[in-house]
């Protein structure tokens, strides 16, 4: 999976724009709900369409969050209460990547020594 990293500058208006709503969501409908996702997601193509971002689905975000989450040391039950998941195993394989340097795993194998030999 490729992982998709926004300009400094869409995090930015993000964040303005989170911090000047007026309520939770940093894109409301205009009844200050939660958009239709169908809507939403025409509406990102338009926005998209001449950019090298065309193509580029919100779910992308979520996989960004989760990845961002990950990199900051949050616990898979962490990530799956934030991305709204019941189950912690989809947030784990769906979303966050293996480890592929087991360091953690050798290191523990690590302070077992070979057995004494008996004798």
């Amino acid at each position: 999976m490729r992982t998709i990293t926004p300009p400094d500058w869409v995090i930015e208006l993000l964040r303005r724009r989170h911090k000047e709503s007026h309520g939770p969501w940093v894109f409301p409908s205009t009844s200050s709900n939660l958009r239709d996702p169908d809507n939403t997601r025409k509406q990102l193509r338009e926005v998209l369409a001449d950019t090298e971002w065309k193509g580029l689905h919100p779910h992308a975000f979520r996989h960004l969050v989760a990845t961002r989450l990950d990199a900051a040391g949050l616990s898979a039950r962490e990530i799956a209460d934030y991305l709204g998941h019941e189950r912690v195993s989809m947030t784990q394989d769906v979303y966050m990547s293996r480890k592929a340097n087991g360091a953690n795993a050798a290191a523990a194998l690590n302070a077992f020594g070979p057995p004494e030999s008996v004798g």
